[in-house]
């Protein structure tokens, strides 16, 4: 269960998610989460966290023309509000478009802990280890991909791509249940 400190954080980053997803059917889901948890919090709760929000720097106040003040997230609530997100990310399970979508790395040994990080998250969220540094998932995912590469900064050493078919393909879609 979510503290609404965070609940607060990620509704408000939901709202800059907005922004960065075109198709409607993304930003419907984005809505609709948004409105769900929005109809949970508890009001009084809500306006005792988001002073302590203000005090912690998480958040500023914008006060617009109309005398109406808006809520905005800080770089450091920014940053706050990615954390959680990356600890609750998973791959959406759509119906498969019959592509293929494969991260390859070439991580030094001096960065071996980000490395090992890097990998550990994307089995996570629901990738396959092909190889030892090449993970593949039947869904699109390249907004978690790059997420979770900037989340820990090895972008020069990661690439990701999105293949038609691959020698093995049957072994995979079994992995994936997609026969």
């Amino acid at each position: 269960m979510l503290s609404v400190k965070k609940k607060i954080l990620l509704l408000l980053f939901g709202g800059i998610a907005l922004g960065f997803y075109y198709t409607p059917t993304r930003q419907w889901r984005i809505l609709k989460g948004i409105s769900y948890e929005w109809n949970k919090i508890d009001r009084e709760k809500l306006r005792e966290e988001i002073n302590e929000l203000y005090r912690s720097k998480l958040i500023s106040k914008n006060r617009n023309l109309d005398g109406s003040v808006t809520a905005v997230l800080t770089e450091k609530g920014k940053l706050k509000a990615l954390t959680y997100r990356f600890h609750e990310m998973k791959i959406e399970k759509t119906k498969w478009d019959g592509k293929w979508r494969l991260v390859i790395f070439d991580i030094p040994e001096r960065l071996r802990k980000g490395r090992d990080a890097l990998r550990g998250k994307l089995l996570e969220i629901g990738f396959y280890e092909f190889q030892k540094s090449a993970l593949i998932v039947p869904y699109e995912c390249k907004n978690e991909v790059n997420f979770v590469i900037e989340f820990f900064d090895l972008r020069k050493y990661v690439r990701f791509c999105v293949l038609e078919s691959i020698d093995n393909e049957l072994h995979l879609k079994k992995i994936f249940n997609l026969v």
